[in-house]
């Protein structure tokens, strides 16, 4: 059987490789690949939309001369061809997502919304009761502020930033702080609670609703396009015997 790889002083043969190829679990990737490539064979694009796509490319990466883009292109190890099959590929997958899920995208960032907002947050956290006790109070009473007793005491690496935490999406933190944030107010201190192996005090800082803007909008899409790709590999997709056993 010819040789298809070469690496050093061992070479690879195709009968070599599946066996490989499942080792290093490159074949679901594989499987991806090919059912992407399925699709985007149906997508037509114009050729002002792939000179478009490239004059997009050339301005993010600053390259304004036909020199600079060969000298990219060696620093990358790449050719004239890939870089433009790589370019339409991704106007291909853009205009894919586009099409099939466009008219969806507000409906399915509403139904996700909770989860996309953003909270800023203080904390403390201790393994002593007593301690955190103390810390309330003395917050309450404004004897000292959050930030100094939390870089004084908090045992966590918030202490590093005086408790601050943040913006984080709110399902972020443990299940327990995301839903006592939930249900506060800016500038509220919920009193020293027990989570998991820590007693914690939080004050709620700003809560920042999501906003479908232009980077939600194409967030959304890429989500409900890779909750439509494990659904194909799982429908579409088997391994036999003999592609995972050398």
């Amino acid at each position: 059987m010819s040789v298809v790889l070469e690496i050093g002083e061992r070479v690879y043969t195709s009968e070599d490789l599946v066996p490989l190829l499942s080792e290093y679990q490159i074949l679901p990737k594989l499987a991806q690949e090919i059912l992407v490539d399925e699709e985007l064979a149906k997508i037509e694009c114009s050729p002002e939309e792939k000179t478009l796509v490239y004059n997009q490319f050339c301005q993010q990466h600053q390259l304004i001369t036909e020199e600079q883009v060969q000298s990219w292109l060696e620093q990358q190890k790449m050719t004239g061809p890939q870089l433009e099959k790589m370019l339409l590929k991704k106007l291909k997958m853009d205009k894919f997502k586009e099409a099939k899920w466009g008219e969806r995208v507000e409906s399915y960032f509403t139904k996700r919304k909770t989860q996309l907002d953003r909270v800023v947050y203080s904390l403390i956290r201790t393994d002593k009761a007593e301690i955190a006790q103390e810390l309330y109070f003395r917050i309450q009473e404004k004897e000292n502020s959050f930030r100094e007793l939390a870089m004084e005491y908090s045992l966590g690496s918030e202490a590093q930033t005086g408790g601050l935490i943040g913006p984080v999406e709110i399902n972020a933190p443990h299940p327990k702080i995301a839903q006592l944030l939930s249900t506060m107010k800016p500038g509220q201190i919920v009193p020293p609670t027990r989570v998991g192996e820590w007693i914690v005090i939080i004050r709620l800082e700003n809560y920042l609703s999501a906003e479908l803007d232009a980077p939600m909008r194409q967030r959304m899409l890429d989500s409900m396009f890779r909750e439509w790709l494990n659904q194909e590999i799982s429908q579409k997709v088997s391994f036999l015997p003999s592609a995972v056993t050398s």
